[in-house]
């Protein structure tokens, strides 16, 4: 089978870009990290990140506009309503995404002392590791071991 080559099509359309144009900040990150990890409500995300005011509300605002979070009303006795932020099926598919970039981290960039977080498995108390699989099951070690073919949404090259 003639497989067509890399530059034989377009990426315009590419789903890594159409992904940063929503995650790909720092803030968005940081956020989205203290979602994971059960923060909710804004004054909290606030402490955790660090994040200035306006800056926290644009990027709730774009996570909610994007379906990755959604608000959910509460009010503490003797407060005006407010908003909790939790995380949907598709901002918790993010998951993976953000265990990657800790883990990268951790190997890279961890200080003398280690990674100052390990996740670990709920049931059983072992590290969590992500693995990279085809369809098929078999373990694929790394970019050298993965060919790129057009899918369907690829526009193909026409000179």
């Amino acid at each position: 089978m003639n497989m067509p080559y890399r530059m034989d099509f377009r990426v315009d359309n590419c789903s890594i870009e159409r992904t940063l144009e929503i995650v790909g900040e720092k803030w968005t990150f940081l956020v989205l990290r203290e979602a994971f990890s059960g923060v909710r409500r804004f004054a909290d995300m606030q402490a955790m990140t660090g994040a200035p005011r306006q800056v926290l509300s644009a990027r709730l605002a774009r996570l909610v506009g994007e379906g990755l979070l959604r608000k959910v009303p509460y009010r503490e006795p003797g407060q005006r309503q407010r908003d909790e932020y939790r995380l949907t099926d598709k901002g918790r598919d993010l998951y993976p995404l953000l265990v990657a970039l800790m883990h990268w981290g951790d190997k890279y960039l961890a200080g003398e002392d280690g990674p100052p977080v390990v996740l670990t498995h709920r049931d059983c108390g072992a590290p969590i590791e992500l693995r990279f699989r085809c369809a098929e099951g078999h373990e694929v070690g790394g970019p050298r071991e993965v060919t790129p073919i057009p899918g369907r949404g690829a526009h193909l090259e026409t000179a």
